[in-house]
């Protein structure tokens, strides 16, 4: 039996000069809850999908009912998982009227031939599997986000929720959820729901990724920091590794993984990242900052 951890993280881009006390509060939560699924054996794909969906519902991140309209007003949501053990993924991408993007990621996994659906396909798709629809958008999601981020009128605003997760019997998994950067261009997609880009798992690492998602795709984020694990660099230095190649592009973010030893790492070079984990003694930390 392998020790359980579980790192989640509710997005780059928090700001000093605003309060996260509700979130962390509901981070410390989740974590509370994972854990003792964790503890009665649930595999780390169930984890996962569970983490992410308690992250979409609560409104308070830029993800699920977080969203935030892209310019023409409409609602478009993107996800993804992957199985570190099989390394099958799924994924949805400018997916609408749907409540809770990650449930249909890991239906496109399980019960297609696909790695992913987008737009109407996705759509489609979701209704087929009887997934929660959302009824009146403008009650339902919060735009959780506003006025989080520190760029300027323009630029690629960011915010999304991930989870890496390894399970008793040693497995990993990832998966990530967003609703995009703010103010985009409709039908545009980031990194969230492209695996290697946005999210990763095999046998040595899981990622989840969150910032200007245009810069993690273009350096495989997720992928490239697991793959460095598998070649035998520490989790830390190649999760580190990646943020600093992203910023010396020019974007800004930072990510979460989780190798199969249990090690955690969590770089950003914005601000803030909201993120919260269960190391494999047990114990639950909570931040926003640094410092």
């Amino acid at each position: 039996m392998v020790r359980p951890a579980l790192i989640l993280h509710g997005g780059a881009g928090a700001r000093r000069d605003r309060n996260y006390d509700r979130e962390v509060v509901h981070m410390r939560e989740v974590v509370e809850a994972m854990k003792a699924r964790l503890e009665a054996g649930a595999p780390a794909l169930d984890i996962a999908v569970e983490t992410v969906v308690m992250l979409e519902d609560s409104g308070l991140y830029v993800a699920g009912r977080g969203a935030s309209p892209n310019l023409d007003g409409e609602y478009e949501l993107d996800a993804s998982i992957m199985d570190g053990e099989t390394q099958k993924a799924g994924a949805v991408a400018v997916l609408q009227g749907f409540r809770n993007p990650v449930v249909a990621a890991r239906a496109v996994m399980d019960k297609t031939p696909h790695v992913m659906l987008a737009g109407d396909g996705a759509a489609r798709f979701a209704k087929a599997q009887n997934l929660e629809p959302v009824t009146d958008p403008e009650s339902w999601f919060t735009r959780a986000g506003h006025g989080e981020d520190n760029h300027p009128p323009g630029t690629l605003s960011h915010g999304t929720v991930g989870v890496c997760v390894l399970d008793n019997q040693g497995r990993l998994a990832a998966a990530t959820s967003t609703a995009g950067v703010f103010g985009k261009m409709p039908g545009r997609v980031g990194d969230t729901p492209i695996p290697a880009a946005g999210t990763w798992a095999d046998g040595e690492a899981a990622v989840s990724c969150t910032g200007q998602g245009e810069y993690f795709i273009r350096v495989a984020a997720a992928a490239r920091t697991a793959l460095a694990v598998g070649a035998g660099q520490p989790l830390q230095q190649a999760a580190q590794a990646t943020i600093d190649r992203i910023g010396q592009m020019g974007g800004d973010g930072g990510l979460i993984a989780l190798d199969r030893k249990g090690h955690i790492a969590d770089p950003f070079n914005s601000q803030g990242m909201k993120r919260a984990w269960l190391d494999t003694d047990g114990n639950i930390v909570v931040r926003v900052f640094n410092n």
